[in-house]
């Protein structure tokens, strides 16, 4: 429970081709639903969708590192309202993009008044390579981490509390196509993760991170709706910040630590992660949902023991 209210944690891994939440905010409309009737911790594969967020005042927007920790009860979250966020830009960004998440970033501080005091450009270009590997899931690398490290570091010496990453990408379609058809897998969500969670390690700060395409073009075909979001606009920006607003802060004391959990949402076939063990060791009640599957083949069926834990439902709206 957190201030009387019952207290979920809602998580859709990235970049293992989830049916539900595994393209472009289209596990949104399932948590907001859910979080109408509790607090939630939502992961924020879940919520980004470009332009859009699916993010409320009811939802506490943890990235995946942090969300592990907090699960094994190495840190705390501690609400926080109107962050200072830093945006970190890849130096291999060019001139024209950059002036495109330049813009985007004045345009949501207009907007919501989100404050974004800084922006600052690595000192190298990070290099980040992409692909999906033999068993179908998103992963990558960045060739040089610590020019990323020493910009966030950077940033929060001038005052931000919440770092938002944003990284120049190859465009991705013709290594999937079947992403804008509502199929396959996000070819980038893994390398993202990677690179959120180095600087969540390392820094200890709320963060999310952005791709950035030199392709400033937006299609003009009809796509699948569950990826349309990302099609739409030349920058992911805008969802990240709205994210970062208002995430919680990471803490040793205080705050909402894993004993005030009452409950995880997940996959039903992507069970063997940190939080679903952690859950089952704990003996907090976790939700397999079937109608959302993945590449993943980790069921309850396959985790023995403390599966008692462990209730498989059919469909998200069983939750409301």
């Amino acid at each position: 429970m957190f201030n009387g209210e019952k207290l979920g944690a809602f998580i859709i891994p990235t970049g293992v081709g989830a049916s539900i939440g595994g393209f472009a905010g289209d596990g949104s409309p399932y948590a907001r639903k859910l979080s109408e009737n509790c607090r939630l911790i939502v992961n924020p594969n879940v919520v980004n969708a470009g332009g859009f967020s699916g993010i409320n005042d009811k939802m506490f927007y943890v990235e995946g590192y942090s969300l592990d920790e907090f699960f094994k009860g190495k840190i705390n979250l501690k609400p926080s309202k109107n962050n200072k966020i830093g945006v970190i830009f890849d130096k291999a960004i060019p001139e024209k993009i950059l002036n495109v998440h330049i813009n985007t970033i004045n345009a949501v501080k207009a907007v919501y008044g989100i404050d974004i005091p800084h922006w600052q450009i690595t000192d190298e270009n990070v290099g980040v390579n992409f692909q999906i590997d033999e068993n179908g899931i998103s992963t990558g690398g960045i060739e040089n981490p610590e020019t990323l490290l020493k910009c966030g570091k950077s940033l929060l010496e001038k005052g931000c509390n919440a770092l938002a990453i944003v990284c120049m990408f190859e465009n991705p379609e013709d290594d999937n196509p079947e992403y804008s058809s509502g199929a396959g897998v996000d070819p980038v969500g893994g390398v993202e993760a990677i690179i959120s969670h180095l600087i969540s390690k390392e820094l200890k700060v709320p963060c999310a991170h952005s791709p950035a395409f030199d392709d400033l073009e937006i299609t003009t075909e009809i796509v699948n709706p569950k990826a349309s979001s990302e099609y739409i606009t030349p920058t992911f920006l805008p969802c990240i910040l709205l994210g970062l607003n208002n995430a919680p802060l990471i803490s040793d004391v205080g705050g909402i630590s894993i004993n005030d959990l009452d409950f995880l949402v997940m996959p039903h076939n992507s069970l063997g992660s940190i939080p679903v063990f952690e859950c089952v060791k704990r003996g907090i009640k976790v939700y397999a949902v079937r109608e959302n599957s993945t590449v993943l083949d980790v069921t309850k069926q396959k985790l023995k023991p403390g599966t008692d834990f462990i209730e498989e439902i059919d469909s998200y709206k069983d939750l409301f």
